[in-house]
């Protein structure tokens, strides 16, 4: 009886998975290696503007409940053996809701005689950047948003009319001052821009009322900076330059969490009908001896207030 537990344990062993061993060809579905995965994350969260300002919440399942500050308790003053008044700082609760985002990439058939490990290496940044452009459309202005109306950053913008157009007030110093100005009515502190690198060189020409320039460049790994505060930069097919070419908010009024591993399903005979080849006609991947990757991944983002976001618009121009 030892001998035949002994030769299970050892059987067990044999076929236990090792993506770093196992060639994708034969092992067509499954969960991203531990290892690429994490890379993959940490490269999707350093090019995600969304990732790089907002607040991260822990999830463990695809919905979460948190409780956040709204209001702090207030302070009072207090004459000699007086009583202390006591004022109830204002908790609320909040649930936020993951939904899957996929990425779907056409692929050389040479890559099936990879391992799991090395051709998820070699896949890593084109997912990170996938996911990054699409989770910053959908948080940042709704795009084809999973989360519901009225959600993203800019919509909260619009419900609270927090706008500044460029060139409204005629120097960029002053509009930017305007835009904080907005969240800060509501006293909220701005704590973080994002725009897309196409902006930079307006930011990079702008002086404050002392000749001095507003913007500070990346130096010894430091993030770049507008009037002190830190610049998230937003991939350019994320950004919907009709509404907005800055945004400003109280960035932990902003919450995103990423609850479970991601998981891959390869195809070598679907057609892919949202890419098209020289010929505009949709790709089918068995008359191009190609093969298809599909990646999950479960993400969750929300905004849980209206005034801690204001925006830069573009300028008005007169009929």
């Amino acid at each position: 009886m030892k001998n035949t537990t002994k030769l299970l344990k050892v059987n067990i062993k044999q076929f236990d998975f090792n993506p770093a061993n196992v060639l994708l060809q034969n092992a067509v579905t499954g969960k991203v290696p531990t290892e690429q995965e994490t890379l993959v994350l940490k490269d999707f969260m350093t090019q995600s503007a969304v990732t790089k300002l907002a607040k991260f919440e822990n999830m463990t399942k695809p919905e979460k409940e948190f409780t956040y500050l709204a209001s702090g308790p207030g302070a009072y003053w207090v004459g000699e053996g007086e009583k202390i008044q006591t004022s109830k700082a204002t908790w609320l609760t909040a649930k936020m809701v993951s939904k899957k985002l996929g990425v779907i990439i056409p692929v050389s058939k040479e890559f099936l005689r990879y391992s799991v490990s090395d051709f998820f290496t070699q896949m890593r940044s084109a997912i990170a950047e996938a996911f990054a452009i699409k989770f910053d459309q959908a948080a940042l202005f709704g795009i084809n948003s999973p989360f519901g109306a009225g959600v993203s950053v800019f919509e909260k913008v619009q419900a609270a009319g927090n706008t500044v157009a460029l060139n409204s007030i005629g120097n960029l110093y002053d509009e930017l001052n305007g835009v904080m100005a907005l969240v800060e009515d509501a006293d909220k502190d701005v704590d973080g821009f994002t725009t897309t690198r196409r902006f930079r060189q307006k930011l990079r020409g702008t002086k404050d009322t002392n000749g001095l320039p507003i913007f500070n460049d990346a130096t010894g790994g430091a993030t770049q900076q507008a009037l002190g505060l830190p610049i998230g930069y937003v991939d350019s097919k994320s950004w919907d330059y009709t509404k907005a070419l800055l945004l400003a908010a109280d960035w932990d009024m902003t919450r995103y969490g990423i609850p479970q591993g991601m998981e891959y399903k390869i195809s070598e005979d679907a057609t892919l009908t949202t890419v098209v080849g020289e010929d505009s006609q949709p790709i089918n991947l068995f008359e191009r001896d190609m093969f298809a990757l599909r990646v999950t991944q479960q993400v969750g983002f929300m905004t849980l207030s209206d005034e801690s976001f204001a925006a830069l618009t573009p300028e008005v121009v007169s009929p």
